[in-house]
């Protein structure tokens, strides 16, 4: 099995070079380096004993085919990655899928199973994710389509541009399946704490993503009393430090401004204008949303009292999704199984699988991610770790077989 686990990350290494940027790892949907991801993983694809296709969306998709014409089990992740990436987020779930049915090593199991290579998920390109998943589970509607990208590029006209044809969307959809199983890195430092390998996951937590920007007024830095002032960026530095401390404050809620753009930004002028984001995830949706209502009136009550404006953008509202209980019990006992411990866990990005819930039952694992590394080129994966989630995941084939 190590050998195997070997193979995986060397794969998934070699995939990294797929790249827009020279000596970085960057992929966005449906760039050219996509295609050179596609080329590489199809070949393993077809010596596995799959066939391929890419479907309207851009996902790549292999099916390995089963003894009965019944649904199939579903094994994916996605290959686009944030800017300057690491080599294993998301593409590591799909090759451990490819790697699951190679080690079948030809045998076929009462279902077939489709490997699916998700074409966007983070949602760099277009500023809103999921976009590959979606198309499975039947959402891709024309506002998604419409939605361009900075070089005012539209969806649909990025998918045509790659040679595929947007009226071919419905038919990307799954209509029946039986389950969606992703691995996934944790992208935290959970499972490297508590010196662990594999993490099963019981639920994804609910987003709230919001724009906010506080209008002041902009003048001369040296002339202008602080009495008279009206400064925009003062006052999100006012409320960035309550969002930290909501945060700080309720159990398991995470809140972040990752992003501030100030107006003019010259260091001899009061800041006129400052946007900035706002992100805030837990597992219940009920704490996250009157998080989010404090919040919200806390930057009301600083601009207020600064005699500024405030003007807030919802960007995103994601409920929070359990996986399947039953295929997530199936997934613990394979673990078990395999000879690791069994550690539950809500995740804490956002996931394919979130998507997919609505559509199938499904079931995530996570692999730890040393130092808690994501979205960073210094992201990795322990070989022992991957050869303890490639045997769970063998495990929960023989359990599907049995009683799938």
């Amino acid at each position: 099995m190590l050998a195997a686990a070997r193979e995986v990350v060397r794969v998934c290494r070699e995939l990294a070079t797929c790249s827009e940027e020279p000596g970085v790892t960057t992929r966005t949907f449906l760039s050219p380096p996509m295609r050179d991801a596609h080329a590489r993983l199809t070949e393993w694809m077809h010596r596995a004993g799959m066939s391929i296709a890419v479907d309207a969306a851009g996902n790549l998709r292999g099916t390995y085919p089963g003894a009965s014409p019944v649904p199939p089990l579903l094994i994916g992740s996605h290959l686009d990655t944030v800017p300057h990436a690491g080599a294993f987020d998301g593409i590591l779930g799909v090759v451990l899928g490819v790697a699951l049915v190679d080690l079948l090593g030809g045998r076929r199991l009462p279902f077939p199973i489709e490997v699916i290579g998700f074409s966007e998920e983070e949602g760099v390109r277009f500023g809103l994710p999921f976009i590959g998943s979606r198309a499975l589970a039947g959402t891709l509607d024309d506002e998604v389509l419409a939605r361009t990208d900075k070089a005012g590029t539209s969806v649909r006209d990025a998918i045509a541009s790659y040679g595929l044809d947007p009226a071919g969307l419905p038919a990307a959809r799954i209509d029946s399946a039986l389950g969606y199983l992703e691995f996934h890195i944790e992208q935290g430092p959970v499972l490297d704490t508590l010196g662990l390998p594999l993490g099963v996951v019981t639920a994804i937590v609910g987003q709230s993503r919001f724009e906010l920007t506080f209008t002041g007024s902009a003048n001369h830095a040296g002339t202008t009393p602080m009495s008279a002032r009206r400064d925009a960026l003062a006052a999100a530095a006012e409320w960035i430090g309550i969002v930290e401390a909501e945060a700080v404050d309720v159990s398991d809620l995470v809140a972040t401004v990752g992003r501030i753009e100030v107006e003019p930004g010259a260091t001899n002028v009061i800041a006129g204008r400052a946007t900035v984001s706002l992100d805030v995830r837990d597992a219940e949706d009920r704490v996250r949303q009157a998080a989010v209502e404090r919040l919200l009136a806390a930057a009301q009550r600083v601009a207020a009292k600064r005699r500024l404006s405030v003007d807030v953008r919802e960007r995103l509202i994601q409920p929070s999704v359990a996986m399947d209980h039953a295929l997530t019990a199936m997934l613990a006992r394979a673990v078990e199984r395999s000879g690791s411990t069994v550690h539950r866990m809500a995740s804490g990005a956002g996931h394919d699988a979130m998507i997919m819930a609505a559509r199938t039952p499904s079931a995530m694992l996570f692999v730890r991610s040393p130092g808690g590394v994501s979205h960073h080129p210094d992201e990795a994966v322990h070989e022992a770790d991957v050869a303890a989630a490639l045997a769970a995941g063998q495990y929960l084939l023989e359990d599907l077989t049995r009683h799938g």
